[in-house]
């Protein structure tokens, strides 16, 4: 017989970071395809490239600059406030709002704040779709960090001077691994979520996890919020 896994033991932790897409709502809900989707028309039309090329430019972008915004700011002269309307009126009917991952969320001591590589508006139209609006003290979005996007140490570097963060007492959560290695180089304690999650054999990662919610339901805290 399988043990059961032990609560994650978080009793160090009073500043909880959480990035947005794909971490508090499941990948599989599509918002992160049509997004895709939306960017390769948007490179479509800045650059004049058919579909295909397009999407090959796009991924280029995001391998070499960890975001396509990078590229296309680089070498197109693309304003990002622009870039971002794009994602403005994103279809959210397919996101379930999940009352378990409110309730464990909403028990977190100290503070809560989402780390995104998102836009503010895009942030914060999610947060209200989730219900979870009222449960974040701040957003640190592309724009806080000067459009340079995680994994970039300069913005964990930004984050952690705007809110005085302590990365001993910080926990991140994120689908992206590669995000998490700035993090777990601070000292902030990781957690990579999502479907893929308990396939990572990084070093750096202290929890693979399929699911948010019965995480945090389950895991020890320094006391109740």
């Amino acid at each position: 017989m399988t043990a059961e896994p032990q609560p994650a033991d978080l009793r160090h932790v009073d500043t909880w970071l959480f990035d947005l897409d794909n971490t508090l709502y499941p990948a599989e809900s599509g918002v992160m395809a049509e997004i895709e989707r939306r960017m390769t028309a948007y490179v479509m039309r800045v650059t004049g490239l058919p579909r295909d090329d397009a999407y090959r430019l796009q991924k280029q972008y995001l391998a070499d600059y960890g975001l396509t915004l990078g590229g296309l700011v680089e070498h197109h002269g693309v304003d990002p406030a622009d870039f971002h309307t794009i994602f403005h009126d994103m279809p959210l009917e397919g996101v379930a709002r999940d009352l378990e991952l409110v309730a464990a969320i909403a028990r977190l001591p100290g503070r809560r704040l989402i780390f995104t590589n998102a836009d503010a508006f895009h942030a914060e139209r999610v947060l209200k779709h989730l219900g979870m609006t009222e449960l974040f003290d701040g957003i640190f979005d592309i724009g806080s960090a000067d459009y340079v996007p995680k994994p970039a140490p300069a913005t964990f570097a930004r984050i952690n001077a705007e809110h005085g963060i302590d990365p001993a007492t910080t926990v991140f959560f994120e689908d992206s691994e590669r995000n998490l290695k700035p993090a777990a180089d601070l000292g902030m304690t990781t957690v990579l979520v999502g479907p893929y999650a308990q396939a990572s054999t990084a070093a750096f990662i202290d929890y693979k996890i399929d699911r948010l919610a019965p995480f945090l339901a389950q895991a020890q805290l320094k006391d109740a919020a």
